[in-house]
């Protein structure tokens, strides 16, 4: 063989024969075979659903056994949840497998994507918008968050869930619900038809731990000077209004004043959901209920404030009025019941005032506006005005003396108002605070002969 054949044939020993076409693997997907990347995002989605159905068929009727602890019944589920992990074998990371986990069981005895949120003491309240959009408030700010429902059905199981557990129903005959969470956090439902992007839940969470005098002082809602006053006020028995509007704290306040009320006396709150965290042992807790499914059974709060005054409370304090019973409020505040506490929706005093008469007229007796005017100028001693303020924090604005009617308008004077002129820092934040008119209250009289000391400085214009 020549010297060139003997070439031909090295090179054609050492180039490798044509083979079939094959597809060329991707990087991600070579990766995922093998273990180092995690799987598709779908086949964690696809996983976590079979998981989810296949927990519900393995427990059945366990379940809902009664006889289970919370911690027994969250073992099972994770020790059934393991085995139909490991049957699936998809290569799962320590971290996706603990994600994953939490996911079903949050899905399967929880309350889902919402469950972080609602064991984030940060979050403060859950706005649900349809499957695909959940805001979530801290510390006065809301923020879109990137977490979702799986889909429309999902949401309404969340939904359905909450709502069974309180004994409430929602459904397209019963498309709208207020309810409570077990730890007393109060919750919105709404469904289509009436939800025309899809359901709507809103939640608004309930503080483990009750905020004191001295938490709001911190978060700059009070100052000391003021809240010095505010104790006075509850002690010496003034009946107080707290007005403000949605979300603006009016429930957080209303628990900082019911704390100043003496240990010694019988405390009877009545409200839609109990909300209230009192810690006088004295204390008789009265919640509204809803008509059943018939349309029968319903207890209004007008009902539960007429009952309350054959209880011999010391003190009646209603968590928030809205309708007719704002007149039997009035009555008790006036026939001996005084030193009582409630709350309304508005945005100023005046507005309060306004608001007030408006509902007394619900209750449907044909009652001249002046007569209910002198009701209120007589019932009503102070209100205690708190706002949200564009930088998101909550401050009171005016604590504001009813101090009787000239004519047919019910006169009203500022011990305190918030300062406005020190403007916003660099950051948005409102740089002002509520400081004492100059005005002294005829209820400092009141204080004085209670022998409750209070500062007269505290009253002195520039102070606070």
């Amino acid at each position: 063989m020549s010297l060139a054949d003997r070439l031909a044939a090295a090179r054609a020993k050492e180039t490798p024969a044509p083979q079939a076409e094959q597809p060329v693997a991707r990087p991600a997907a070579r990766a995922a075979a093998s273990g180092a990347l995690p799987p598709p995002r779908e086949a964690l989605g696809k996983l976590k659903g079979r998981a989810t159905q296949a927990l519900f068929v393995n427990l059945g009727s366990r379940m809902t056994d009664t006889t289970l602890s919370q911690e027994q019944l969250h073992d099972l589920v994770r020790r059934e949840l393991a085995d139909i992990v490991a049957a699936e074998e998809l290569p799962l990371t320590s971290e996706e497998r603990a994600r994953l986990n939490q996911e079903v069981i949050d899905d399967v005895l929880g309350f889902g994507p919402l469950q972080r949120f609602l064991d984030d003491d940060a979050v403060t309240e859950i706005m649900v918008n349809g499957p695909n959009q959940i805001y979530v408030e801290r510390l006065g700010r809301l923020d879109r968050s990137p977490v979702r429902f799986a889909s429309e059905q999902h949401l309404r199981n969340i939904i359905e869930r909450i709502v069974l557990r309180v004994g409430r129903r929602i459904d397209e005959s019963s498309p709208l619900v207020d309810a409570r969470l077990p730890d007393g956090s109060r919750v919105n439902a709404i469904i289509p038809p009436l939800a025309v992007d899809g359901s709507t839940l809103t939640i608004r969470k309930f503080s483990r731990d009750p905020f004191q005098v001295q938490d709001l002082i911190g978060f700059g809602t009070l100052t000391p000077q003021l809240a010095t006053v505010l104790d006075a006020a509850v002690r010496a028995r003034l009946n107080i209004l707290v007005s403000g509007g949605t979300g603006t704290g009016k429930t957080t306040l209303l628990n900082v004043l019911s704390s100043f009320i003496p240990a010694d006396e019988r405390i009877v709150t009545i409200e839609d959901a109990v909300e209230l965290q009192l810690q006088q042992p004295h204390v008789v807790r009265l919640e509204s209920r809803p008509a059943n499914i018939e349309g029968r059974g319903e207890i209004t709060i007008r009902d539960l404030v007429r009952n309350s005054l054959r209880m011999r409370p010391d003190r009646i304090i209603v968590g928030e009025v809205r309708g007719g019973e704002s007149l039997d409020m009035l009555q008790a505040m006036n026939t001996g019941h005084d030193g009582s506490i409630s709350t309304l929706h508005a945005n100023s005093p005046r507005d309060a005032l306004s608001r007030l008469e408006t509902m007394v007229l619900m209750a449907g007796l044909d009652l001249p506006l002046r007569a209910i005017r002198d009701q209120i100028a007589s019932s009503v001693d102070v209100i205690v005005q708190i706002s949200r303020l564009r930088d998101g924090s909550r401050r009171v604005t005016n604590l504001t003396e009813v101090m009787g009617i000239e004519g047919d308008r019910i006169t009203l004077q500022d011990a305190f108002a918030f300062d406005r002129s020190a403007g916003v820092d660099a950051e948005g934040r409102v740089l002002g605070r509520i400081r004492p008119t100059g005005l002294r209250p005829r209820f400092e009289e009141r204080f004085r002969e209670l022998g409750i000391d209070v500062p007269p400085e505290l009253f002195v214009a520039g102070g606070g």
